[in-house]
């Protein structure tokens, strides 16, 4: 398929030919260069402020009338007057009534006619002054909107999707939610672009698959790219509960008397056996990436243990071999926005991007360097492409060594087997912690002080061939840097950041909608060891990602465990590590049964991308002493990886 060059060749030219054409017909004194930024010149606090329902054409609440979601407005009154079009940004949201938005988890407000004083969040208050207009779509099912909320389904895309339909002119929109009369977007050019953290982010990707004309860009944070591996990962259950509580989570109370066909559908359609169902297919916005028309600027944290990174891995792989225009952010953090990790480079990040993919700013943006990458606690490094050119699946395998369970890493083929049992009050941190000590609970594989730096970047598998004693096991194989750092702590509260008393202000206030904010700053540890990457399975899944299967006690399976895309780099001095264990407390839950199981060395691998490859790897260990194994435990993350959350989105 040809990639797309629309941001290379057609912006840039288009620009030029503008300017060539100014040129031609004023004078030298007049004639200006294409605008490369929006600048304030607009009134925030005399915006327009509006509210309109559209019609979604679905009647998922059963009450005889189509469903109409409720769609919060503010938009400059100066382009309104000249009857000037604007284009739009857009945050389509379960949040606003029952749970919040951002760090401070605000909520919209109202005056007495309806109309929306507070817009959570800071776009409306930087972006209206610079000549956008910012929507707030509450999803199909909450605060004001007919319908019912189907975590991810039909009812969420379409409640967005009609948005950007009837902002170019395909849908239906009425001044009130009961109304005749009807509302028309006439003062928009229909381009839109969709921003959203968790479970908004998760809409956007869902609009964007669809291919909807009109939408040109999407910024996911913290995103879903398939629900099924929100709840589970290769028939493994991620939580112990599925759609149907997070669906009655966010529901309004008016949706709740009426979605008992909705919440019985999603009990039905997600059985905890794991297995992949309809409900799934639905869901899953990684197939159909081929669709997507609009640039991704995605944004992400590599130690988010609710949305995972595997969503990341999925999403952009697809989105690369499809030849979509892409960026991309990862941080340190955990299910952290941008705005509360890198503020100030966030918020000028996004204003050039919103203005190049938005107004057509010829301001550099789509030549710049694709990926920005946290290295350490706020120090960012670049990549022209992600993952680097050059970057190749090295294949590492473990070998036995002097004690059982505690084994080593390298090129070559290991033999014999290792045993580990079950333990589901044990995790990735009590593994990592005791890597150099024989535990029952986990085996791991160490490879020698490495003497120069090696990255990983992009995402891995582990493949197993394990024996289990049970007819139920799951496993888990993590990545793990041994070695002295300091890391954000994404596992205490906050996530990776500590939040401040003192306030700055990221554009225009008015009394009832301040654009001041809490600052923010790293919160760190030092340790011993990190986590570079995660991943799951249910054994009964060997044959399937999509259905499982009761296993035959002592008889041997092969699986591939999916993990975590990442980008870290292994520091010289410090040692990679591959673990495999059963359930990893906190991320997953356990079996019905605790096995032991026994793993085959010989039939086991992980397949790492390396940049530089196998020739890096090997280069890394050239000349590297070989070590004792010490007995006294490795600090890590202050605590265990803290309950994980049933929500797609911090602070709940």
């Amino acid at each position: 398929m040809p990639i797309r060059m629309r941001f290379t060749i057609w912006r840039p030219l288009a620009a030029a030919a503008t300017v060539a054409l100014l040129a031609a017909f004023l004078s030298p004194v007049t004639a200006q260069a294409a605008p490369r930024e929006s600048r304030p010149v607009h009134s925030y606090e005399n915006a327009i402020r509006e509210a309109v329902w559209v019609d979604t054409g679905l009647d998922l609440d059963r009450d005889g009338r189509r469903d109409r979601v409720a769609v919060d407005i503010v938009r400059p009154r100066e382009a309104d007057r000249q009857g000037r079009k604007v284009p739009v940004i857009m945050d389509a949201s379960p949040y606003y009534s029952c749970c919040g938005r951002g760090n401070e988890s605000q909520k919209k407000t109202y005056d007495a006619s309806g109309d929306i004083v507070r817009m959570p969040l800071f776009y409306d208050n930087y972006f209206v002054p610079r000549g956008y207009a910012v929507v707030g779509v509450d999803l199909a099912g909450t605060n004001r909107s007919d319908g019912c909320v189907d975590v991810g389904g039909r009812s969420d895309v379409r409640s967005a999707k009609a948005v950007v339909d009837w902002l170019n002119g395909r849908a239906k929109a009425y001044t009130t939610r009961t109304g005749t009369t009807k509302a028309k977007a006439t003062w928009t050019n229909g381009r839109t672009g969709m921003i959203g953290k968790s479970w908004d982010g998760t809409v956007a990707n869902g609009v964007a698959a669809t291919g909807v004309e009109g939408l040109k860009t999407i910024v996911p944070i913290s995103a879903i790219s398939s629900w099924y591996d929100y709840y589970f990962q290769q028939g493994a259950p991620l939580y112990d509960s599925g759609p149907d509580w997070l669906s009655d989570y966010v529901n309004s109370p008016d949706a709740r008397a009426k979605c008992g066909a909705v919440q019985q559908a999603l009990v039905d359609g997600a059985p905890r056996s794991g297995d992949w169902t309809p409900l799934w297919t639905e869901r899953d916005h990684v197939k159909d990436a081929r669709k997507v028309r609009a640039s991704v600027f995605l944004v992400h944290g590599m130690q988010d243990l609710n949305v995972r990174m595997k969503h990341v891995g999925q999403w952009w792989d697809a989105l690369a071999k499809n030849g979509v225009e892409r960026k991309i952010w990862l941080s340190q953090t955990g299910h952290v926005d941008p705005f509360d990790f890198r503020r100030a480079e966030w918020v000028r990040t996004l204003h050039r991007w919103f203005d190049h993919e938005l107004l057509g700013h010829d301001n550099g943006i789509d030549r710049e360097p694709m990926a920005d990458i946290e290295r350490h606690p706020d120090q960012w490094v670049t990549s022209k492409v992600w993952p680097p050119r050059g970057t190749a699946t090295t294949t590492l395998r473990p070998a036995r060594g002097i004690q059982p369970g505690v084994g080593a890493l390298g090129l070559r083929k290991g033999k014999g087997t290792e045993t580990f049992t079950d333990d589901p009050q044990r995790g990735e941190t009590d593994w990592a912690a005791r890597i150099d000590t024989p535990t029952p609970d986990k085996v791991g594989f160490t490879t020698r002080p490495l003497t120069r730096d090696l990255r990983l970047s992009g995402s891995s598998e582990v493949t197993v061939t394990a024996t289990p004693t049970t007819s139920t096991a799951h496993l888990s194989a993590v990545l793990v840097d041994l070695g002295p750092d300091t890391i954000r702590d994404y596992a205490t509260s906050g996530e990776g950041i500590s939040t401040l008393t003192d306030r700055t202000c990221w554009g225009a206030s008015t009394t009832g909608d301040s654009a001041c904010f809490k600052e923010t700053k790293a919160k760190t540890a030092d340790v011993d060891f990190t986590v570079v990457s995660r991943g799951w399975a249910d054994l009964g899944n060997h044959a399937s990602d999509l259905e499982g299967e009761p296993l035959t006690p002592g008889k041997a399976y092969t699986i591939t465990l999916d993990l975590a895309a990442t980008d870290h780099v292994v520091p010289a001095g410090h040692r990679l590590a591959l673990i495999v264990a059963g359930t990893d407390k906190d991320l997953i839950d356990p079996p019905s049964t605790e096995p032991t199981l026994t793993l085959d060395l010989s039939r086991t691998r992980a397949r790492v991308p390396l940049v530089g490859g196998a020739h890096a790897f090997a280069h890394a260990l050239a000349g590297a002493p070989a070590t004792t194994p010490g007995a006294t435990p490795l600090d890590g993350v202050t605590n265990a990886p803290r309950t994980v959350h049933r929500i797609p989105e911090g602070g709940q």
